[in-house]
C-alpha cells in the first residue's frame, strides 16, 4: 500500500496551531499555564504525583477548563515559595 504525500501550504501547517495565547504564553515569550506535563518536566516529578495531589488535595492550585486542568505561573511560583525550607526542620516563615 501507497500512500501519496501531498505538500502542504504554509496556511495550513499553521490554521491548526495554539495562538501563543491560548498555549499560555505571555507578551514577553514567558509560558504563563503549565498543563500538567510541564509543571512535572519542571519538578522533575511524576504526572501522576500531581494527578494525586490534586486528589489529596495538595500541590498547587490548579484550574479546570473544559476538563482541562492547567497551572498558572503564579500559583506554581507561590507554592513553590511556601515550601522554601531553611534546614530540614524550619521551614522559611513568610514575612
Amino acid at each position: 500500500m501507497q500512500f501519496a504525500v501531498r505538500p502542504m501550504s504554509h496556511s495550513s501547517l499553521t490554521a491548526n496551531a495554539p495562538t501563543r495565547a491560548a498555549a499560555g504564553v505571555g507578551d514577553d515569550g514567558q509560558l504563563r499555564h503549565f498543563n500538567q506535563i510541564d509543571l512535572s518536566r519542571r519538578w522533575s516529578i511524576s504526572p501522576r504525583t500531581l494527578e494525586r495531589w490534586r486528589w489529596l488535595g495538595q500541590g498547587p492550585q490548579y484550574l479546570k477548563i473544559d476538563g482541562r486542568v492547567v497551572y498558572r505561573l503564579a500559583d506554581i511560583e507561590a507554592y513553590e515559595a511556601a515550601q522554601l525550607h531553611e534546614s530540614t526542620s524550619h521551614p522559611l516563615r513568610a514575612e
